[in-house]
């Protein structure tokens, strides 16, 4: 996924997505979210983009 680095960020305007994130809140083990967050740093983006690309494959596997 590109970075779009050097574009202006918006309040309440989406940068990746065709909509806005909103707060959610998930229960995950230690060991779980350690992993989240190691394969996000891998892929270089953030945990919360990492379980937004899985969200969204399971969207469109079904589709």
């Amino acid at each position: 996924m590109a970075t779009k680095k050097g574009l202006k960020r918006i309040k309440n305007q989406p940068v990746y997505h065709d909509e806005i994130k909103v707060k959610r809140t998930v229960f995950l083990t230690p060991t779980a979210w350690e992993k989240i967050k190691e394969e996000a740093k891998n892929r270089g983006i953030s945990a919360s983009e990492l379980v937004e690309e899985w969200g969204r494959r399971i969207s469109n596997a079904r589709a």
